[in-house]
């Protein structure tokens, strides 16, 4: 069955999709990315916690747009069987990017839980250095871990292929799909979810609705968002495309819908570098505000031991 399956309308379409996702995204992330380093970089100069994990996922969004273009290229060319080294260090690039930027925004939501939630743990956890060395070890452990991985899937040939397409059976070995489902996905997505609901519902819970508090609560939203609505379909059409894979789904039509869903869930996730934009957009209003935020939580944990000493 698997043999008279043709994906052929699923590969033309997306010659033509892949160009109208990629290109907007290409050029608004690009400009937005490369404004957002000019500001932190060069206009602030103010090297808090918050700006150092931003320029990092602003540096990680760059990694995963210069890629692009060549990406683009591939869809509808083929490359020679001489460019697959080139190929293998543009799909590393694309990947630490992604998954980099993952981990990025699980460090920033941490870092808002634990300055909101235990500001008295705080003083001694959170700190500019602190947040650079954090950044730096995602960058290792990323690098580390996709950048040999990759080189390994797509064996050497002598024909002519798409790069980005067709990895080789290991790259859809049960190891590596559960590797990544869990590690580079599920348990950040986990991390973010808890420490973003815990971090807004203390800001709801301080009795405090200052403008402070609301604008906090705007910020974890849209970096939740930013986080989910991207990484979640392309995890789940990778899921879906593993049990192909594994023969688990053998009907054509099925396999037919799901190799469309993977190629669009994979180009709509590259819009995270637009989303980012989002945190961008507070991050001013997040570093003016930290403060103050810190003060009002460490005022209500101070009454609720006051209280709890006088009973």
């Amino acid at each position: 069955m698997a043999n008279n399956c043709s994906f052929e309308r699923v590969d033309h379409l997306m010659t033509y999709l892949e160009l109208v996702i990629y290109v907007p995204i290409f050029v608004i992330g690009l400009i937005l990315n490369v404004a957002a380093l000019f500001v932190f970089c060069i206009i602030l100069r103010k090297w808090t916690e918050s700006t150092i994990y931003m320029t990092s996922l602003a540096l990680m969004d760059m990694l995963l747009l210069f890629p692009l273009p060549f990406k683009m290229h591939a869809t509808n060319h083929l490359w020679p069987a001489t460019f697959q080294p080139l190929c293998s260090v543009l799909e590393s690039l694309y990947f630490v990017g992604i998954y980099g930027s993952i981990y990025i925004i699980m460090c920033i939501a941490v870092d808002r839980w634990v300055a909101i939630c235990h500001p008295f743990k705080a003083k001694q956890l959170r700190s500019p250095k602190a947040a650079l060395g954090t950044c730096m070890g995602v960058w290792v452990l990323v690098l580390l871990a996709i950048s040999p991985t990759i080189y390994r899937f797509r064996e050497a040939g002598a024909t002519d292929f798409h790069c980005f397409h067709r990895f080789s059976k290991k790259g859809w070995s049960p190891k590596v799909i559960i590797c990544l489902q869990v590690f580079g996905f599920l348990l950040p997505a986990l991390v973010v979810v808890y420490c973003s609901m815990q971090t807004i519902w203390a800001l709801q819970l301080s009795g405090q609705r200052s403008p402070q508090s609301r604008a906090c609560v705007k910020i974890i939203y849209s970096s939740l968002s930013a986080f989910l609505f991207p990484f979640t379909p392309s995890h789940l059409g990778i899921l879906l495309q593993f049990l192909v894979h594994q023969g688990v789904i053998e009907d054509c039509g099925t396999k037919t819908r799901i190799s469309l869903f993977i190629q669009i869930a994979m180009c709509l996730s590259n819009i995270t570098c637009c989303l980012d934009a989002l945190c961008y957009y507070f991050i001013a209003h997040e570093v003016r505000s930290t403060k103050n935020t810190f003060r009002l939580s460490v005022m209500s944990q101070r009454r609720a031991t006051f209280s709890t000493s006088e009973v």
